[in-house]
């Protein structure tokens, strides 16, 4: 897989202008530098957590190092850290690519970004001492939730300024998705904050609205990005248009109607028929699947064999494979005859990883790597660094994934027998959690190689910069001993 020449990157933009891409430059580089590190971190947390079901005694003597305060710290930091401000920064590449105009504000973009990194921070202390809330995906304590909030409103608005700011009338899919995902966000964090964590519901409430956050966070507001992403990259390294914009409209909203209310387990501390409703939503979801994975295999239909010449589309069909895959396996969890056998097991998390990190953060490295062509003068110092990261998130993703699900369905089968005693059911996981762990292993590899990258590039856009003021520096010099 070769990279992209500039011609393949803007063959639908002959004459892109540079002051749009000067104007984004320095606050996407800053967001995605910032997400690769907590990336790389949430990485080494998520393989010292999972040491820990390996060797029990592992750091056993500190309470911060206990696995309920890594868990939730892991995911923290890869969905807070990592997911969310990674994918801010590609769909800020992408309105001033697609719009053709500038970013407005930049400035409030940057301190934006530095203050949701603040928050985190503070947020990952509170962790480590023990301050979770203790909700799956808002494990951030108070005061670190209501810093986060007021750096999205610095984030998003000049997005939001830039969407309207556009040169073309004529919207592409990526842009709907891009600004739902945009407006998203804040509904569904500041309603989750507000009943969860500052002024608490009660009783059967806590969960169903922690469900309801964490359905419309994974599928809407990080899903829609990831979408943008593939709409963009598929057709433009194929040359070719996208089959059907209606189709992918009609996808569009069929996932905003379906994808906001479900996810709910049958197994669920509510009310039946809420879990209920939420199966039928759930169900569903094969609609908007299969209109998204028609529309692109007709896009692709003819030109399969291309996708090894260019790693961009390999990339990204692999993160569609990867969010079919997850949608239908999400249906098939919901089913009453299924889900029996899936509950309670590691199905459930290789399900959730294959969504978050095989679809969403695969098509984000797209978009990122892709960004840094437009935005770092001669992209990425270097291309084996960006291959030996997609090679290894590709392969940690598989053999992370694949034992779990395996796994899961043996340690549930095992579950259900009456004859095979608790214990006895814990075996089928140990192997998924050995090889698991390799998958781990490579991803803490992959995100070191993608930090590398950029640091080196920053050092060599250091050492062109001081080049350039070395002969005015020499010339001053000279001056002053005159």
């Amino acid at each position: 897989m070769k990279a992209p020449d500039s011609q393949q990157l803007n063959s639908d933009t002959p004459a892109w202008p540079s002051v749009a891409l000067a104007s984004c430059r320095v606050p996407v580089l800053l967001l995605l530098f910032c997400a690769g590190a907590w990336l790389l971190c949430g990485s080494a947390l998520g393989f010292l957590g999972s040491l820990k079901f390996h060797a029990p005694n592992l750091a056993a003597d500190s309470a911060w190092l206990t696995y309920g305060r890594l868990q939730p710290l892991q995911q923290a930091a890869y969905v807070y850290g990592f997911a969310f401000p990674a994918a801010w920064a590609v769909a800020l590449w992408l309105l001033v690519r697609l719009g053709r105009t500038p970013l407005r504000a930049p400035w409030l973009v940057v301190f934006g970004t530095l203050l949701w990194n603040f928050g985190l921070k503070v947020a990952a202390l509170g962790i480590l001492a023990g301050h979770a809330t203790g909700f799956e995906g808002l494990a951030l304590p108070r005061h670190a939730a209501l810093v986060l909030i007021v750096a999205y409103a610095l984030i998003g608005i000049p997005a939001l300024l830039t969407f309207h700011g556009r040169t073309r009338p004529v919207l592409y899919v990526s842009q709907w998705c891009l600004l739902a995902a945009l407006f998203w966000f804040p509904w569904i964090y500041i309603s989750a904050v507000a009943l969860l964590i500052l002024v608490p519901v009660r009783g059967v409430m806590q969960p169903l609205v922690d469900w309801w956050y964490l359905a419309n966070a994974r599928q809407v507001a990080l899903g829609f990005i990831g979408l943008a992403i593939l709409f963009d990259v598929i057709p433009r390294f194929l040359k070719r248009p996208l089959h059907s914009q209606y189709l992918a409209l009609t996808a569009f909203w069929l996932l905003a109607l379906f994808a906001s209310w479900s996810g709910i387990p049958d197994s669920a501390p509510l009310p039946s028929w809420i879990p209920g409703v939420s199966l039928v939503f759930t169900v569903f979801l094969v609609v908007p699947l299969l209109a998204i994975g028609l529309n692109f295999h007709r896009t692709l239909a003819g030109r399969y064999p291309e996708i090894w010449h260019s790693w961009p589309l390999a990339v990204a069909v692999f993160s569609l494979g990867c969010y079919l895959v997850a949608g239908f396996l999400t249906v098939a969890h919901a089913l009453p005859a299924v889900h029996p056998f899936t509950q309670f097991t590691f199905f459930t998390q290789g399900k959730s990883f294959l969504f978050l990190y095989g679809f969403l953060a695969m098509a984000v490295f797209v978009g990122l790597y892709l960004a840094s062509y437009d935005l770092i003068e001669g992209g990425l110092p270097s291309v084996g660094l960006m291959k030996t990261h997609l090679w290894c998130a590709g392969l940690g993703v598989i053999l992370y994934v694949l034992p779990l699900l395996l796994g899961g369905l043996l340690q549930g089968r095992a579950l259900q027998d009456p004859a095979v005693p608790f214990m006895d059911t814990l075996r089928p996981g140990l192997m998924a959690l050995r090889i698991s762990t390799l998958g781990d292993v490579l991803l803490v590899a992959g995100h070191a190689a993608l930090v590398l990258n950029f640091v080196l590039a920053g050092a060599r856009y250091c050492r062109r910069r001081m080049g350039h003021a070395a002969p005015i520096l020499a010339a001053a010099a000279a001056e002053v001993r005159r």
